[in-house]
């Protein structure tokens, strides 16, 4: 059973003894749960691919100390977008939303907050995070502006293809493409294959988060790839782990990286494989509260390649 959570208001699935729940000011809740800054692992998994493309990036040039910015810019633009990304999510998914046990208590179904106030907060985010891309190479600013097409895409993907999470992983890994063309003023063949890679391990965890809803999602007629594996869900995300891997192997060797930075490089992939491998072993597609766990866990899998990259990229 799910432990009760100590506020009444609180999201179902938000981290108890979260910062936003238990010491931010009550009027300001709603709005930060808009953004979903009660659960930070969504931030996490947006961020991790821009480090990857640093990490790229520095592999394949050199470390500047640029790339302290590019790195911390990724983190404020992280922050922002997946706020706003959230948000235009629950103004779309409102109806469904309010359906589903696990969401039936964010802020727009549960009447927190007004649509309209949704679209104001929502244009806010959009002004943090323009004016962080603002700082970066021309290349990036023109990739992050093209980002927002696959953002504005994404919520009505589970309405019209199985597939939804593919949508998602094109959107949640875009940052690797940005982040290298920050530093490099341009894209080569290394990021695009990473982006795919990351594509990849979005599948991977994504469905095993979507696993919580499947029953509700049958109910509401939402597709997704949780719906589509069932029963054969391990053997799908065996797959798409090993998918995730080989791509990202590939990226390495093409940003040209060689001696110790390419061990290093490695070495960070294979324990990124090696939590893939745990995540697999330990999923149980009939315990919700171990699916929650490990989809969170994927913060830990993409840092520990984020981290072998950049550190790939310094020696």
């Amino acid at each position: 059973m799910r432990p009760a959570l100590p506020i009444p208001d609180a999201v179902r699935d938000a981290v108890n003894g979260n910062w936003v729940d238990n010491s931010a000011p009550p009027g300001w809740r709603p709005w930060l749960r808009l953004s979903r800054l009660d659960r930070p692992i969504g931030t996490w998994l947006l961020l991790l691919p821009c480090w990857w493309g640093v990490g790229l990036a520095m592999m394949a040039d050199r470390a500047r100390w640029l790339d302290l910015w590019i790195i911390l810019a990724c983190g404020i633009g992280a922050i922002a977008m997946r706020g706003a990304g959230c948000t235009w999510n629950d103004i779309t998914d409102r109806d469904i939303d309010g359906a589903v046990d696990r969401t039936a208590k964010r802020p727009i179904p549960s009447g927190q907050v007004t649509l309209r106030g949704a679209l104001f907060w929502l244009a806010a985010q959009l002004l943090i995070g323009l004016a962080v891309l603002l700082t970066l190479d021309g290349a990036a600013i023109w990739l992050g502006v093209l980002s927002l097409l696959p953002v504005t895409i994404y919520p009505f993907a589970k309405r019209f293809t199985w597939w939804p999470q593919i949508f998602l992983g094109i959107a949640f890994n875009w940052g690797v493409m940005l982040a290298y063309a920050a530093h490099r003023g341009g894209l080569d063949l290394a990021p695009i294959i990473a982006w795919f890679g990351g594509i990849a391990w979005t599948v991977f965890y994504d469905t095993i988060y979507a696993h919580q809803d499947i029953e509700d999602d049958a109910l509401i007629g939402v597709k997704s790839t949780a719906r589509l594996f069932g029963a054969d869900t391990h053997r799908w995300l065996l797959a798409f782990g090993v998918c995730a891997v080989i791509l990202l192997a590939v990226a390495i060797s093409a940003s040209g990286v060689g001696g110790a930075g390419w061990i290093i490089a490695m070495a960070g992939l294979a324990g990124f494989a090696a939590h893939l491998v745990w995540q697999l072993r330990r999923l149980d597609l009939g315990d919700a509260d171990r699916q929650l766990m490990l989809f969170r866990s994927n913060r830990d899998a993409g840092l520990i390649l984020a981290a072998a990259l950049c550190l790939a990229g310094i020696v």
